[in-house]
């Protein structure tokens, strides 16, 4: 029996695996089957100003093939896994329409969860228990909090750096508004779940050391590449502060805070690299959950040409 065609292919993988390099490849390879057109799969990607520190593709890069839902809002708001799920859906749609294959790319794995699986019925913000939450934060501390956390929904726990302020408060509001966890809502059946046939393609490194080492390697050239002039310059808008969704992502915290503390660049350089490294960690977590992936060891000499074959496979099939 022939196979349904494909709605897209996804190359996911941590921080650092080689994702671009391995799209912008595929892409190239399909320009004699009609092209392809990137959908950023990246939490990060979509702010505006936010160039350096989110390793965003390089203006070559981006003009190569297009992309989606790269610098589409200001980082003065925020952005979740239903706006992606309510935006991808569209531009799936509209690419396949122009006869060209969406590429899903990135590492927000909980965002490629929703477009996958549908959205679940989550209860929106409840500012009164946040505002209490946060008031127990500043007494007891985060890391406390993210303790009381493993106790009510520990697999949501597990994922989540004991300093991730945003993620821990809204998990804790999850419960405390519903008396259920946040995972469970993830876990649940969705009843507008989409019927998707969209092959899941991760770059993994076998080897943790490998990884830790591009990721130092990357920091250190965003460094060199101006990433404190940059955040220097969103802190001198007036309208950003350290709260908020945007620069809480990994790099633009540890830059924030070392600037407020007057960190030496070698301090705020450690503290970035760690938080990297525990965003890969969570990542990985989040990988080893999905059993329908296809694994490419992100340290193969030719995991960008393992990358390709899968994919055409997946297309030709």
């Amino acid at each position: 029996m022939t196979q349904r065609p494909i709605d897209a292919i996804a190359i996911v993988g941590p921080t650092a695996s080689g994702k671009t390099a391995a799209a912008l490849a595929l892409a190239d390879s399909l320009q004699g089957q009609g092209g392809a057109e990137i959908i950023s799969v990246d939490s990060a990607l979509v702010y505006r100003g936010m160039d350096i520190g989110t390793a965003k593709p390089s203006r070559q890069e981006l003009d190569a093939v297009p992309h989606h839902l790269i610098d589409t809002l200001e980082p003065l708001h925020s952005y979740s896994a239903a706006d992606f799920a309510r935006e991808a859906t569209p531009l799936i749609a509209d690419i396949r329409a122009r006869g060209k294959t969406p590429l899903l790319v990135g590492g927000t794995m909980l965002y490629l969860k929703a477009l996958l699986e549908g959205l679940n019925d989550i209860p929106s913000a409840n500012p009164e228990v946040r505002a209490a939450i946060a008031q127990r934060a500043e007494q007891l501390g985060w890391p406390a909090l993210h303790a009381e956390l493993a106790q009510v929904d520990p697999a949501t726990a597990a994922r989540l750096a004991p300093a991730d302020s945003q993620r821990i408060g809204r998990a804790l509001e999850v419960w405390t508004s519903t008396g259920r966890s946040l995972s469970s809502f993830h876990q649940s059946a969705k009843p507008d779940a989409p019927n998707w046939h969209i092959p899941v393609i991760s770059l993994e490194p076998t080897d943790r050391a490998w990884l830790h080492a591009r990721i130092a390697l990357r920091f250190d050239h965003m460094m060199e590449a101006g990433f404190l002039d940059e955040v220097k310059g969103l802190r001198a808008r007036g309208d950003l502060h350290p709260d908020l969704p945007s620069m809480r992502c990994v790099g633009y915290r540890q830059a924030w805070q070392g600037l407020d503390e007057g960190w030496p660049e070698a301090k705020i350089r450690e503290h970035g690299i760690i938080a990297t490294r525990q965003l890969a960690k969570r990542q990985i977590t989040w990988l080893r959950s999905m059993p329908e992936r296809v694994v490419v060891d992100a340290r193969a000499g030719d995991a960008v040409h393992q990358v390709k074959q899968m994919a055409m496979q997946a297309l030709t099939a």
